[in-house]
């Protein structure tokens, strides 16, 4: 798949409605920082929410169970969402492969091409530069971007 190009929307739909368990990579307790508000809302709209963060004595977020790493996650998971720098891709790529994930999607900002053809090698579906978040309430507000003011 060319990650340059924008991601069809049934590509996109497909994704969000099949899979139920993510793991999100670079979860964070605090409040003000956006992948807090993303777990949040995945949350609440009814996903199986698994937060990542190696930090010593972080136990869990919002009620969830934080992990160190997607090794440690005791259940299966469909999508690993990336919140870390895109030279980390690569590394937690490798790790989804091995826990059996069936998609890798980086979040705004997190591009690997070199993750990407990994990934999609082994079989995953690959979304990167995206927000699962923004997406899910995408149809609401897409149809409006074409309405006078």
């Amino acid at each position: 798949m060319n990650h340059n190009e924008p991601y069809n929307d049934t590509y996109i739909q497909g994704i969000l409605t099949s899979v139920k368990t993510i793991a999100m990579v670079g979860a964070s307790p605090d409040k003000t920082k956006f992948s807090y508000g993303v777990l949040r809302v995945l949350h609440e709209t009814g996903y199986d929410m698994i937060p990542i963060n190696p930090r010593p004595g972080l136990e869990d977020i919002r009620g969830m169970k934080v992990y160190p790493d997607l090794a440690s996650i005791d259940r299966p998971v469909d999508m690993v969402e990336v919140f870390r720098k895109s030279e980390d891709l690569y590394g937690i790529a490798e790790q989804a492969i091995a826990i059996g994930a069936k998609v890798l999607w980086g979040q705004i900002g997190v591009i690997n091409h070199d993750a990407a053809r990994l990934a999609e090698d082994a079989g995953l579906k690959v979304v990167m530069d995206r927000c699962p978040k923004i997406e899910l309430f995408r149809p609401f507000w897409k149809p409006k971007l074409h309405l006078g003011i």
